[in-house]
């Protein structure tokens, strides 16, 4: 019978040790890949975020000076941040609860908002009146 030697083996701990740190070192630079996306997910998602508050703030601009439809070039909003607005006119229309003596217009207003690379575009249609039928408000 042959007796097995353990002196042949002294090399074996070394090996278990590399391969040990390179499973750990595999594991770390994934750590570091996913955190550096993460982290460039969430800066688009804060750009994303102030583009749509600057298009906002261009539409509430543009409702407050309707009936006027005059377009609203690129303003400033912010650091680094603008929005610019611009109106269509539907004409006149009627709504429920009124009779014919009062008429109310349609506008939509489209706001841009951008932000560092980011644009946020927001449209909506504005119904405004009522006002008394034939007079200058609904021409």
């Amino acid at each position: 019978m042959e007796r097995i030697s353990l002196r042949k083996e002294n090399g074996v701990a070394l090996i278990i040790a590399l391969i040990m740190l390179l499973i750990l070192t595999l594991i770390g630079v994934s750590s570091i890949s996913t955190t550096t996306f993460e982290t460039n997910i969430s800066g688009n998602e804060r750009v994303g975020t102030v583009a749509f508050y600057a298009s906002e703030a261009g539409f509430q601009v543009g409702v407050n000076q309707l009936p006027d439809t005059n377009l609203i070039s690129r303003k400033e909003f912010g650091e680094d941040s603008y929005y610019s607005s611009r109106f269509t006119s539907f004409g006149s229309h009627m709504r429920e609860g009124f009779d014919s003596s009062w008429t109310f217009r349609r506008f939509q207003v489209s706001a841009i908002g951008e932000a560092f690379s980011a644009k946020k575009e927001i449209e909506a249609q504005v119904s405004y009146g009522p006002f008394p039928s034939g007079t200058e408000y609904n021409n």
